[in-house]
């Protein structure tokens, strides 16, 4: 039984910074892939970074490219989301997804099989 679980989510200032840890259990096997989406009130799910635990790589999208890094502790299991300059507009659920195969093409929702119960991340102006 695959679980994931965040933590690390709270309310900040603007310019503020924040790690979001999302810890997992239950692979029977290494070489995943990890995303970390986010929902605002309203919002569609958005995916906001990813990374393939194998081979390390990483990707994220353009409005958080050069203020969040997605990285990756193998030894605990943990995939961290470091946000930095956070502005209100980053005020959201954020979720961490898993699925088995290499991570490819954007970041959408459809292709990830297990999720995390989410952590509340709230940016004030």
């Amino acid at each position: 039984q695959v679980q994931l679980v965040e933590s690390g989510g709270d309310s900040v200032q603007a310019g503020g910074s924040l790690r979001l840890s999302c810890t997992a259990s239950g692979f029977s096997r290494s070489g995943h892939c990890v995303a970390w989406f986010r929902q605002a009130p309203g919002k569609e799910r958005e995916g906001v970074a990813r990374i393939s635990t194998g081979a390390g790589s990483t990707d994220g999208v353009a409005s958080v490219k050069g203020r969040f890094t997605i990285s990756q502790d193998n030894a605990k299991n943990t995939v961290y989301l470091q946000m930095n300059s956070l502005k209100p507009e980053d005020t959201a659920m954020y979720y961490c997804a898993a699925h088995l195969r290499l991570c490819w093409g954007s970041i959408e929702r459809a292709k990830f099989t297990w999720w995390g119960q989410g952590t509340q991340v709230t940016v004030s102006s």
